[in-house]
């Protein structure tokens, strides 16, 4: 299977990072987006929205990181991280849909603007990790994981700009059960950080 990947992408750190978690091996092949590699030819084919990550495993190509998940999850039949029960697969799906939006728009997007001067409305993203943050340490307060009693797919599409967020300018300092919920994360076996 070929991850092509930005290494300090977040979505491309949240396939890693399952990846790692679940020993799958990835041979990683970095697109250079600074240079505007993604906007070749070659790497449109593979995904028609020019974006990192797209995993290639055979003739199977998927893009897009919480798809990725999903796909490598099911392909390797990881149900304790996507379970087959429909209110949990759909409670862990819901989580993936945060990871696209609420956290995409808050700790991301600030994270977007502060390291690659991304041009977004910074004081909106940081509003939105407020908001998103309040409610994410609101639920952690009350549960270990994002859905039910061990990891799944939802952290890893969670954690990555979360953890990431003090690089946009976002401190957890305010939200206790988020830092707890974030180095329960980074003790599970496998573990791999963004630089890795």
């Amino acid at each position: 299977m070929i991850l092509y990947n930005c290494p300090p992408s977040g979505n491309c750190y949240k396939v890693r990072l399952f990846a790692a978690l679940n020993g799958l091996e990835l041979s990683v092949r970095d697109v250079d987006l600074a240079a505007a590699e993604q906007h070749q030819p070659w790497f449109a084919a593979l995904n028609p929205w020019q974006k990192v990550p797209v995993l290639q495993d055979g003739d199977t190509v998927v893009w897009d990181s919480q798809a990725i998940l999903v796909y490598l999850a099911e392909r390797h039949q990881l149900w304790e991280w996507w379970p087959s029960e429909p209110a949990a697969r759909a409670r862990v799906a819901a989580w993936l849909s945060i990871s696209g939006n609420e956290i995409q728009h808050g700790p991301a997007d600030a994270r977007l603007v502060r390291v690659f001067d991304a041009p977004l409305d910074y004081p909106n993203a940081v509003a939105n990790a407020a908001r998103t943050l309040g409610t994410l340490d609101k639920w952690l307060s009350l549960h270990p994981w994002l859905e039910g009693s061990r990891p799944t797919l939802a952290e890893c599409a969670a954690y990555p700009y979360i953890a990431l967020a003090p690089e946009g300018g976002i401190t957890l300092d305010a939200y206790p059960a988020v830092r707890r919920w974030v180095a329960a994360v980074e003790a599970l076996p496998g573990y791999v950080s963004v630089d890795a």
